[in-house]
Parts: C-alpha cells; sequence; structure tokens
C-alpha cells in the first residue's frame, strides 16, 4: 500500500506541473533501458514527439546532488534508433532554470565586478552557475558493468570539493556526455569528453582524469578582458544581459560608457564545437519545473574516445548525473544501468 501511495504522490506532482512527464512504458527491468528502431528519427525540438510514446522508458533516481530537494531528483530516459543513429529523450524535475553563470555586473563606481558564490573556494560553485546533465558510458573500465560510475568517482581526494574522476589503470576509457544549459545549449550540442587514469596534479593535471575529445575549432570561453577586472566582448549593440552568454560569431567590442550601474554583461562565449567533440547534438527546453533535453548521436564514429554501438546484440553500460546550478556537486546513479537494442 505504501508504494502505490508514492506512486500515485509522484505522478500528482508530475501532472501538476503542467508538463509531459512521462511515467508509462517503463522497461522490465529496474536497470534497463531499450532502444526501440525507428524508421523515422524524432525532430530534436526539446518536445516529445508522438513516436517517443512507444519508446520504453527507464526511471533513474539521483542523488546526492546541490540545490536539489533532499539532493534528489529522477531522470526519466528513453531511446530509439535508426540505421545510423541513436536518439535520446530525458525529463528531470528541477524547479529553476539556471542559466545565471557568473555574470560581469556594473558597479555604481563605474567598476566591474564579475558575480561569484562567496562560499566557492575553488571550483565548487553553487550559486552563480548553469544547470547540466552527464551519462558516462564504459568503454572498458574493470568494475563498471557491475558498480557503474562510483568505480571512477574518488571522494575525499585533494584538490576538488567532490573529489576526482579517473579510471583504476591506463587504457580504460569512459565516455563522457556533458550538457551544459550555457556552454553548449545555446550551440544546440552535448559536451563530448571522456575518462581515463590520469591522477589529479594542481598544476599538470586538475580535473584528474577528465578530458576533452579532440576539437578543430569552436567551444567556450571565459569573457574576461586581459586586465582581468571586466569583460572584452559585449552582445550586438553594447546590450546588457540577459542572455547570460554570447555567441562567438556575434560578439563586439566592449564599450563600458554603453552601461548603467547595475547593468550585467555575460561572463561566457559559446560557439559550437567543430570536430570530435561536436559529435553529439542536442536541444532542451524547461517548463514550469521540468528539463526536457532531446540529444543524438551517431551509432558509431570511429573515435578512440566515443563508446561505439556496434553490435547491436550487446547491452551498453552508463551512469547518469544531474547538476542543478551547481559546477561538481552533482546527483547521481548510484547503480549501472545498461542500454539495449530492441530488433
Amino acid at each position: 500500500m505504501k508504494k502505490v501511495i508514492l506512486a500515485l504522490v509522484s505522478l500528482f506532482l508530475g501532472l501538476s506541473v503542467g508538463v509531459s512527464w512521462d511515467l508509462g512504458g517503463f522497461a522490465q527491468e529496474s536497470n534497463a533501458l531499450m532502444a526501440k528502431k525507428v524508421t523515422k528519427a524524432p525532430v530534436l525540438d526539446g518536445k516529445i514527439d508522438a513516436l517517443w510514446k512507444d519508446a520504453k522508458a527507464v526511471k533513474i533516481p539521483v542523488t546526492g546532488g546541490a540545490n536539489l530537494p533532499n539532493g534528489s531528483t529522477e531522470v526519466i530516459l528513453k531511446a530509439v534508433y535508426t540505421e545510423t543513429d541513436i536518439y535520446f529523450l530525458a525529463q528531470w524535475r528541477d524547479k529553476t532554470q539556471s542559466y545565471y553563470r557568473s555574470p560581469w555586473k556594473k558597479q555604481a563606481d563605474g567598476s566591474w565586478m564579475q558575480l561569484k558564490d562567496p562560499n566557492d573556494k575553488g571550483g565548487d560553485n553553487n550559486k552563480y552557475y548553469e544547470d547540466k546533465f552527464a551519462m558516462l558510458w564504459n568503454i572498458n573500465i574493470a568494475g563498471f558493468e557491475s558498480a557503474g560510475c562510483m568505480v571512477a568517482c574518488h571522494a575525499g581526494e585533494a584538490g576538488k570539493a567532490f573529489g576526482n574522476k579517473y579510471t583504476a589503470n591506463p587504457g580504460e576509457l569512459g565516455d563522457i556526455w556533458h550538457w551544459k544549459s550555457v556552454r553548449t545549449g545555446p550551440v544546440g550540442q552535448v559536451d563530448d569528453q571522456y575518462l581515463d587514469s590520469t591522477r589529479y596534479d594542481k598544476e599538470k593535471a586538475p580535473e584528474a582524469g577528465r578530458k576533452s575529445d579532440p576539437k578543430t575549432a569552436g567551444g567556450y570561453s571565459d569573457n574576461i578582458n586581459e586586465a582581468k577586472n571586466g569583460p572584452k566582448w559585449a552582445a550586438k549593440g553594447n546590450k546588457p544581459a540577459p542572455p547570460y552568454w554570447l555567441l562567438d560569431s556575434e560578439k563586439e567590442p566592449f564599450d563600458g560608457s554603453k552601461y548603467k550601474a547595475g547593468d550585467e554583461v555575460a561572463g561566457i562565449i559559446v560557439a559550437p564545437f567543430v570536430g570530435d567533440r561536436g559529435d553529439i547534438s542536442a536541444k532542451a527546453s524547461w517548463s514550469n519545473g521540468v528539463w526536457t533535453l532531446e540529444f543524438t548521436r551517431k551509432l558509431k564514429t570511429g573515435s578512440q574516445y566515443d563508446v561505439q554501438f556496434d553490435d547491436l546484440s550487446k547491452q551498453y553500460a552508463f551512469g547518469v548525473a544531474v547538476f542543478d546550478n551547481a559546477q561538481v556537486r552533482h546527483a547521481f546513479a548510484t547503480v549501472p544501468y545498461k542500454l539495449s537494442f530492441a530488433k
């Protein structure tokens, strides 16, 4: 009876926010995601096409993150595929759409201050940041199939508030898909990264095992001048924020005289990745406390840094994480999940 009551409460909460919160069609195994074969791909627009209704869903609880109620939320994940590509639909509850990522603010004396989390002692911003969603796919990490992401998470180590991420042995790799609502969302991409066995080093490897796939152009960078006391670039016409990102293709030289006290300028410049790092396309929307994210990639990319869905009879293990306006303190799945392909 308790489980029934909890299920009804969950359903009520999903309906009450006034968005499509699809609780039907769960896979029979709680950790199994079954990709459905389709002849026509879904439109990548952050909305739920009719074809998604026939795909089985898996419900993934994630816990331990900053800013979320009790540190937790729940991801509803579906997958479909064509002859050449795979598509995912993810939804999760997040009461706030976070895009206020460390902007510059003009002060009364004419100077500029970049807004920072006062509690951030280095790489742990939980106030002026962005929402994010991540998946870690196993390529050849020992123990991942049974323990999931936990085999690569090393909490309590020096260097990071949330510890470090790396594989245990040289040659082991994981494929990281990292959607960022400010840095990659506006250009319609997921940041394609990977994980290796590099240990943390403050100077040589501050991100430990987390690396980015190669690129030939594009990406994101901080909007800061050479003196590091204000922005270097501005939006078209030197208009103040929002939005809280600048498109590299539209940026203009910053002119501080165009702004009054209290005006803000974006702290980040974004452009689409070109090359291996730009393999994953995405579109997201946020409405009434729910993120809806659609993303897609080729089944086979040929990159050594990517998981290759080249055998549709196999299962592919992955983990999931949600960041609510948090730089590192993410909510994560405590067990691995497995993707399979329906015939």
